[in-house]
């Protein structure tokens, strides 16, 4: 076990030359962002208002061929805007997985409603369609309102959020079919997975809205910020005003008509968004060779690889392989941290958090399987 440790830290160090910490994901500013840093800053426009947010907006937009994209100041405020677009309130209940980080779950408690965890599979990561159609099928009905109810709570279901882990696609058009069966929204955690696609579609684009996370350890950032993304006019209205203090316009008066929130994205950290959208292809195509790379090490290694499942092309976000035991995991992890490698774990699963241990869950072996052996490894575009 140690010296499949040693192996990886050697075959890490020739991808980023040098005896420095390798981090798990390190930002990249190798484009124009000091350049429109500049031209927000001498605009005064730094805030909120701004020609760059717009444009930022705009570039995302057309880069995943959503109609309308919203930047907010992170991930989980967008998750918050897009479940509250699916009315999800207090009381309520949404589907998601047990395997995702934190922020898909402390959104769905900043609406007032509680998660019910199904389980994922194992071929992408994402939530299982065949588990989610069995809580839905065994375990909710409609009630006289024609809204989905689950049997043993009494609450209402109003949403499912799928996660596109490590920026694998999930298995999103059965998952699609299954909601609109069931009646209840889709809203997608794509937060880790700009420049994945299934079947040629961005994710993110197949439920009534999707999110994008510009986190600094993303494959492109803007140093805090996030994306709402949907193709209904009357939900990007709304995220909008919502992101704004739900501030009515006037040209003096501050009249606002419900509680909103300041989640807009800053002019400034829209600036360096636009100058990374500028090289973002590149950086896929840097990070799927990287990819192929560690794909060829673990085969040499007698180790499995993670690779993008057949339906789904990914953005590798993060690279990652199983170990063949909890024991080999944590000492492949403890080996390659010590020696300035920095690896990861799985997220623990959300049933394993003091937030979170009492929601309701079905069985949950491929996400705790997964979870005790699969290993993170840096995955930083290489130039």
């Amino acid at each position: 076990m140690a010296a499949i440790a040693e192996k990886l830290v050697e075959f890490v160090r020739q991808q980023y030359r040098g005896d420095e910490l390798v981090p798990l994901h390190a930002p990249q500013f190798e484009g124009r962002e000091k350049e429109y840093l500049s031209e927000a800053i001498d605009s005064t426009m730094v805030s909120t208002i701004g020609s760059f947010v717009v444009e930022f907006e705009n570039r995302i937009a057309e880069f995943t061929e959503a109609k309308y994209a919203v930047a907010v100041c992170n991930g989980t405020a967008a998750l918050h805007l897009a479940l509250m677009s699916a009315n999800v309130g207090a009381g309520d209940e949404v589907i998601t997985q047990s395997l995702t980080f934190i922020a898909t779950c402390n959104a769905i408690h900043y609406c007032g409603a509680r998660p019910v965890f199904v389980d994922v599979e194992r071929e992408s990561l994402g939530l299982c369609p065949r588990s989610l159609r069995e809580f839905l099928e065994c375990e909710t009905t409609l009630n006289r309102e024609g809204v989905r109810q689950n049997k043993k709570t009494g609450r209402d279901i109003r949403a499912c959020v799928p996660v596109h882990n490590l920026g694998h696609p999930a298995r999103i058009d059965e998952i699609k079919e299954v909601c609109a069966e069931f009646q209840i929204a889709l809203i997608e955690d794509a937060a880790e997975a700009l420049g994945s696609r299934m079947n040629g579609k961005h994710v993110g684009t197949f439920g009534q809205a999707g999110v994008i996370s510009f986190n600094g350890n993303k494959i492109i950032t803007t140093g805090g910020g996030g994306m709402v993304l949907t193709n209904s006019e009357e939900i990007a209205i709304k995220v909008r005003h919502l992101s704004t203090t739900a501030k009515l316009p006037h040209p003096w008066l501050y009249v606002h008509d419900e509680v909103g929130f300041n989640y807009r994205m800053p002019n400034l950290n829209a600036a360096v968004g636009c100058a990374q959208v500028d090289v973002l292809d590149r950086y896929i195509d840097q990070k799927r060779a990287l990819a192929a790379k560690y794909a060829d090490w673990c085969a040499e290694n007698d180790l499995e690889f993670f690779s993008e499942a057949k339906w789904g092309r990914s953005n590798y976000w993060l690279n990652a392989f199983f170990a063949r035991s909890k024991s080999e995991r944590d000492s492949i992890l403890e080996g390659t941290n010590s020696r300035g490698i920095m690896t990861r774990p799985m997220w623990t699963p959300m049933h394993a958090q003091r937030p979170f241990k009492d929601a309701q869950k079905q069985s949950l072996q491929s996400s705790e399987d997964i979870e005790s052996r699969l290993i993170c490894v840096p995955s930083s575009p290489v130039r």
